[in-house]
């Protein structure tokens, strides 16, 4: 079955969550003018990314509204809990980010409240760039919030390599800034919160992979909580095969063990369908092992070459001479950032990072 085109993520922005927008906010500020916010909103719209139209949205509000930005700030706080739609909560933070550089302590009141909604996780990082220090000391006050969306943004705002945002270039050189927010966070009952700190410190890992593994080892390892946070936060570097880090985990660097069967079925596919990936491992040697398993996919590219693309398998024990099969559906179809490409694709399998074995499939045009 072919697969049925899914609508582009800037479409959150369409025009009907436009009208949505002005609506509310005419619910909220009698005197609004929604058609002149929806002019101001949907200049160019048809071209602009979805970060683009999300700005776009400040900018409109900034226009039609009374001008003062702390009563601009009241105005769109009322309006806040009445967005339908999260990620187009994030426009309100994205005002604060245009418009309220010169009004530090309101701002940073507005960006604690708007992320409850959205997330204030890319506006925060304008107020990082201007004054580092000033900011993550409010940063760090967050992490005690009694609100996981709050905790989260002080780790996910800091993150040197934040998706879809610009790169803070000081914590890239030197992280250490921003441990007294993670080492608060590092056991948070919160999953939303974990996933966030396991992101950072991952981020961390593709600069100063030494920083998180010396901090990393001093964690306790009888907190579930925090050990997920750590094999979460080194998979990168098991990805690569990195032996401190698969010391960390209790793994040994060299998995002794031998490949009964890698197999990929069907042989050829179409976009949108599965390719089923099994293996059959056996332990060898004389000690209960700990195997991480991981898969590698050669996606093809436009030009005809290849990248591979690690994916997370199965982390299991097995004692001298114990089998194991496992198996999984891949599903290859394009989404919003990955397009497919027909091709020969090979799949790597990676124990403790080493490759295995290899297969191929082949997607059809």
């Amino acid at each position: 079955m072919a697969q049925e085109p899914q609508p582009a993520l800037k479409e959150i922005f369409n025009r009907d969550r436009l009208r949505h927008l002005a609506s509310i906010t005419k619910a909220a500020y009698a005197p609004f003018d929604e058609a002149a916010f929806m002019h101001h909103a949907m200049l160019g719209l048809d071209d602009l990314g979805i970060m683009q139209r999300m700005r776009q949205v400040a900018v409109a509000w900034h226009a039609v509204l009374p001008g003062d930005y702390n009563r601009n700030i009241e105005i769109l706080s009322a309006l806040a809990p009445h967005i339908n739609h999260g990620f187009t909560s994030i426009s309100l933070a994205e005002y604060v980010a245009l418009y309220g550089q010169d009004h530090f302590e309101q701002s940073m009141q507005a960006l604690h409240f708007f992320t409850r909604f959205g997330s204030s996780e890319f506006a925060i990082r304008h107020f990082l760039a201007k004054d580092m220090s000033r900011t993550l000391d409010v940063m760090q006050t967050w992490a005690f919030d009694e609100n996981e969306h709050v905790r989260r943004l002080s780790s996910e705002g800091c993150r040197p390599r934040l998706p879809w945002s610009f790169q803070l270039k000081a914590l890239v050189d030197d992280p250490a800034p921003v441990m007294p927010i993670l080492e608060k966070l590092k056991n948070d009952p919160s999953l939303y919160v974990r996933k966030s700190v396991a992101n950072h410190l991952n981020d961390i890992t593709k600069d100063n992979p030494a920083f998180v593994l010396q901090k990393v080892a001093t964690w306790p390892t009888d907190n579930q909580h925090t050990t997920w946070i750590v094999r979460q936060a080194l998979r990168t570097l098991v990805k690569k095969g990195d032996n401190s880090a698969l010391a960390i985990l209790g793994v040994k660097s060299k998995a002794d063990v031998v490949i009964e069967s890698f197999q990929l079925s069907p042989d050829n596919i179409s976009l949108g369908e599965n390719v089923r990936i099994t293996a059959a491992i056996k332990a060898a040697g004389t000690e209960r092992q700990k195997l991480v398993v991981d898969y590698a996919l050669h996606y093809v590219k436009k030009a005809g070459s290849t990248a591979p693309k690690v994916f997370k398998w199965k982390e299991l024990h097995l004692e001298p001479g114990e089998r194991v099969e496992l198996g999984i559906n891949r599903a290859i179809k394009d989404f919003t950032t990955r397009t497919h490409y027909p091709g020969r694709h090979q799949v790597d399998l990676l124990i403790n990072g080493e490759i295995k074995a290899q297969g191929e499939f082949t997607l059809s045009s």
